[in-house]
């Protein structure tokens, strides 16, 4: 049931259970594994698109990368609160399957509903935007629509604070103790970011969100990473404060998707909410340093003011191709850049892994990097020295 009072009959797996949360959806074809245990969609109840789900099943946790990290899985559990399909496959397979979607949903305690038209639901977003909703999976009886009704009025997703219940509560270090070390402030992050981090050569040492910079620079980190996370930026106030800090002692500085609008918001910015937000495998988005376009993976509700930006040195890095909307930016003189959608993917294309390689030229640099500035400045240095060796050779005539 929507907080708009429209209801939706279909039948329920996984865990039975009464659930309220900020309803919104996903466009990915693939990938629900990854999905489902994104930290950016805690307190949310997640409706996919793709009209079948499940059918290649779950694989094992157990199954570990080179970096020791979960292989299919971007966090420890679950974080939607529950989930919306049209159709429920009913046999699973493949290679790496150990258990199906609606086994894994009943021990993760999370509620399911299947046969339903998301079509209808997803277009409803779309027209009014995200809204809040209820779930019931009964196996006891036909479910309340009076009690329904109650859940749907008492739900808030907007001002909660989801940090505490997706941040680490201490620091964990990953990787070789002997490589150069950058910082991940922890505000919902994925495991995939902590896997391409030590791709580009580094150890990571993951902080909670609350962090001060005081604690974060006692690790003698190269560079800091703002992860991704839920919820609106604006209650991440201390982290925000952080990355202030970040930002005025020009600490190369790497944010994604919360981590964008948290350092915008840090260098003076302002974000608003989305109508329906971002959440798929196949947003276009454009460089704006060579306008070549991009296919990226996407979750996020919230999104950068394009007016606020004046005056805060940062600079529109990447726009979205289909509404506008800011895509990543960069500061001007500061080694601080972010993006809004998610260079690690999984789920989906890997086309801007090399957010993480420029970063970590960024790291080296000890500045920004942008071929197309460094090669006209070059040139500016070129000319210049002519004209002062044309001068001199004048002078001594």
């Amino acid at each position: 049931m929507l907080e708009d009072g429209t209801v939706f009959e279909g039948i329920g797996f996984g865990y039975p259970a009464e659930i309220t949360g900020e309803v919104v959806f996903n466009t990915g074809m693939v990938g629900y594994t990854e999905t489902l245990t994104d930290p950016s969609y805690r307190g949310q109840i997640l409706c996919m698109t793709y009209p079948l789900v499940g059918n290649y099943g779950v694989p094992s946790f157990d199954v570990k990368d080179e970096y020791g990290l979960p292989k299919f899985f971007e966090a420890e559990k679950i974080q939607v609160k529950a989930l919306l399909i049209h159709d429920l496959s009913d046999v699973a397979s493949h290679w790496s399957c150990t258990k199906t979607l609606d086994q894994w949903l009943y021990e993760e305690k999370i509620p399911g509903i299947y046969g339903i038209d998301t079509r209808a639901l997803t277009k409803k977003l779309r027209v009014r935007g995200v809204m809040m909703g209820a779930i019931a999976v009964s196996d006891k009886g036909p479910v309340d629509d009076a009690r329904m009704k109650k859940l749907v009025s008492g739900a808030k997703y907007e001002g909660m604070n989801f940090m505490p219940e997706v941040s680490t509560a201490k620091p964990q270090e990953y990787g070789d103790k002997e490589k150069p070390c950058v910082v991940l402030l922890d505000t919902g992050t994925k495991y995939s970011i902590i896997r391409n981090i030590m791709r580009t050569g580094y150890r990571v040492v993951r902080m909670p969100w609350d962090s001060p910079y005081e604690q974060i620079m006692s690790y003698k980190p190269k560079g800091v990473v703002i992860s991704n996370g839920p919820g609106d930026p604006k209650v991440c106030t201390s982290t925000i404060k952080t990355a202030t800090k970040l930002i005025k002692t020009s600490t190369p500085t790497l944010g994604i998707c919360l981590g964008n609008q948290i350092l915008a918001l840090a260098g003076g910015a302002d974000t608003y909410k989305l109508k329906f937000g971002h959440r798929g495998q196949n947003k276009p988005c454009v460089d704006m340093r060579n306008m070549q376009s991009y296919v990226t993976s996407q979750n996020h509700g919230y999104g950068i003011d394009p007016k606020s930006l004046a005056g805060t040195g940062f600079q529109v890095w990447f726009s979205n191709a289909d509404d506008d909307t800011i895509e990543g930016i960069e500061h001007a003189t500061k080694p601080v850049i972010a993006v809004q959608f998610h260079p690690e993917a999984s789920p989906g294309p890997y086309d801007c892994m090399f957010v993480f390689d420029r970063f970590k030229q960024i790291i080296d640099a000890g500045k920004i990097t942008d071929g197309v500035k460094a090669k006209k400045q070059k040139q500016k240095k070129k000319v210049v020295k002519k004209k002062a060796k044309g001068g001199k050779k004048s002078a001594k005539r």
